[in-house]
């Protein structure tokens, strides 16, 4: 009994069992941070700094090679008898290259409906960019990507409604309230309230 007592309250016991408490949580949390940093996480991760960032107070024409100048505002015009046009149109070449404009993922890659051949960003503040009649999306790109400022994402052209008018990006941005005028963040000066995300 005495014996018993005496290896119960051993101290190497006791310091056994202190540090098998220490070391499991340190295992744990360097577990759970490998992973949160792997690559099969990179989206989840993107998504989560993504929503910490303030939504972008300027951003660049996500069409190459155009000036904001030359963008007219059409957001707001009538669009047929039952809507009204919730983007703008950024006219350039066929085929002149359509860049995020803004750090963020990519939630849709599809060929469907008024906007054909398009694709769906999620960037700052979880507002969703919408890049519409493109011509071709990018090579190999995949739903979940994430992209930074000036990734190519595909290229001008006249896909869905479009069809036979002259190539351009149909380009919309849609936060809490829904879609709302994206020139002005075009004109106004750039800042560099914009962040890359990690992982790439």
């Amino acid at each position: 009994m005495q014996a018993t007592q005496a290896r119960r309250r051993s101290p190497a016991r006791r310091f056994r069992r202190w540090l098998a408490w220490l070391l499991i949580p340190a295992v744990l949390g360097i577990a759970g941070l490998a992973l949160w940093n792997s690559d099969w996480l990179k989206a989840p991760r993107a998504m989560w700094e993504l929503s910490r960032m303030p939504p972008p107070t300027s951003l660049p024409v996500p069409v190459e090679g155009v000036a904001a100048r030359r963008i007219a505002d059409t957001f707001g015009a009538p669009r047929g008898r039952d809507r009204t046009h919730a983007g703008i149109d950024i006219f350039a070449k066929r085929g002149t290259p359509v860049v995020s404009a803004t750090a963020g993922v990519v939630v849709a890659v599809r060929d469907t409906g008024l906007g054909g051949r398009q694709v769906w960003v999620v960037g700052p503040a979880r507002e969703r960019y919408y890049y519409a009649h493109l011509e071709d999306w990018r090579a190999n790109m995949v739903e979940g990507e994430v992209v930074q400022e000036g990734t190519v994402l595909g290229y001008v052209g006249d896909s869905g409604n479009a069809a036979g008018t002259p190539p351009h990006l149909h380009w919309g941005i849609y936060g809490a309230n829904g879609a709302y005028d994206p020139l002005p963040l075009l004109r106004a000066p750039r800042t560099t309230n914009g962040r890359a995300l990690p992982g790439r």
